[in-house]
């Protein structure tokens, strides 16, 4: 009997040390905690009866935190019609590579209210990762509290809106390829304010990648050119033999579902483009545009034209044996001021006039925001 009151009493003990060694694991953040670090336009501020942390154009990042497992809740209000606020975590580099997930007030209740992207070299990559996996739909609040809890799980994420039973967007594979980093609170624009911050640390879980399978006849073997500056050069007209043996070539990794990404290789250029907000000067240069060339080889066993299926982020050349055959603009706002410039390899096709043996396919691969790279995939030759 002795044993067994003692037996019970250490299950007890061991409950309530787990209990508190819980409480001791969870770090709650007052608005004006000198854990905050501010950036942009972040400040102390009252709203709807809460003293809280307001952004707009900023960043609040927590110090003194690497965080590699853990879930993250916090009160969300906003009175703005349009904005993009949320949650980035696993930040490193000062801001230069992370994850994000936020949601938009003015896509509230569509299928792409909340977006998760990796930072890639500062560069946003919405326009590249798309769809199940990176988009959802979710009725945003204004003027209101309400809760947002995120789950990060090795190489998983979850994110709960209001509803803290149901996930409302599963990240089923994270992109960054960071396992750990920073915390922040972050607001590309749109008033937003941020109450009972709080961040537990999990136990690490396994790292399970789960990509997309590769699109069939994806062309996986290119070398990358290196950046240069779109308005200094003709990007209607093949490299000249001089040109490309002075270029230092570097191989580029295909990635499932078949994307070769390029702000994983470069810095993105954050030029301000002027179309998104004045549809009238589209076709004017947009100073900063950043261009790559990208070259893979088709072997073919006879003459024939092959079907190229093509997507790109945000302009492209294609050129088949230094002869040019395509030139595409897909980049945001561009084709009409709703066009958003989602990348797929469905969008365009090009017909590609092969000889018999190799031929050298060579893409000029422009950059003006939310994503840069391309895909490209033949069609099998029978169909």
């Amino acid at each position: 009997m002795r044993r067994s009151r003692f037996c019970a009493a250490l299950v007890m003990l061991g409950a309530m040390q787990a209990a508190r060694a819980s409480e001791a694991e969870t770090l709650a953040l007052a608005p004006d905690s000198p854990r905050w670090e501010l950036q942009g336009r972040a400040e102390l501020a009252d709203y709807l009866g809460r003293r809280c942390l307001f952004l707009d154009g900023g960043v609040a990042t927590v110090k003194e935190l690497l965080l590699r497992d853990g879930v993250i809740d916090v009160d969300v209000a906003t009175p703005a019609k349009r904005g993009f606020f949320g949650i980035q975590f696993r930040i490193q580099d000062d801001g230069a590579n992370a994850e994000w997930v936020y949601l938009r007030q003015h896509k509230s209740g569509l299928p792409d209210a909340m977006q998760y992207t990796p930072v890639l070299n500062t560069g946003l990559n919405w326009q590249i990762f798309s769809g199940p996996g990176f988009t959802g739909a979710a009725e945003i609040p204004r003027e209101t509290w309400f809760h947002l809890r995120l789950v990060v799980t090795g190489a998983q994420a979850k994110l709960y809106v209001k509803d803290m039973e149901q996930p409302a967007l599963v990240m089923n594979d994270l992109k960054s390829g960071m396992q750990q980093g920073q915390v922040a609170l972050a607001v590309l624009t749109g008033a937003t304010y941020f109450s009972n911050f709080e961040v537990r640390e999990t136990p690490a879980a396994a790292w399970e990648r789960h990509p997309a399978p590769m699109q069939p006849g994806v062309l996986t073997k290119w070398s990358l050119s290196p950046a240069y500056d779109a308005l200094a050069r003709n990007l209607e007209k093949p490299l000249t033999p001089a040109e490309r043996s002075a270029i230092e070539w570097r191989d580029a990794e295909v990635e499932p579902p078949g994307f070769v990404v390029l702000y994983r290789y470069f810095e993105a250029p954050h030029p301000r483009v002027t179309f998104q907000s004045d549809f009238s000067t589209r076709l004017q240069p947009q100073p900063g545009t950043r261009v790559v060339y990208a070259r893979a080889v088709i072997e073919s066993d006879r003459d024939r034209v092959g079907k190229l299926h093509l997507g790109y982020s945000d302009e492209v050349s294609v050129f088949l044996n230094d002869e040019i055959l395509y030139r595409g603009r897909s980049a945001q706002s561009f084709r009409d001021p709703g066009f958003l410039g989602i990348m797929d390899s469905e969008n365009d096709a090009v017909y590609l006039p092969l000889k018999k043996g190799p031929n050298e396919l060579l893409l000029a691969v422009s950059e003006l925001g939310g994503g840069w790279g391309f895909i490209c995939r033949l069609a099998d030759p029978e169909q």
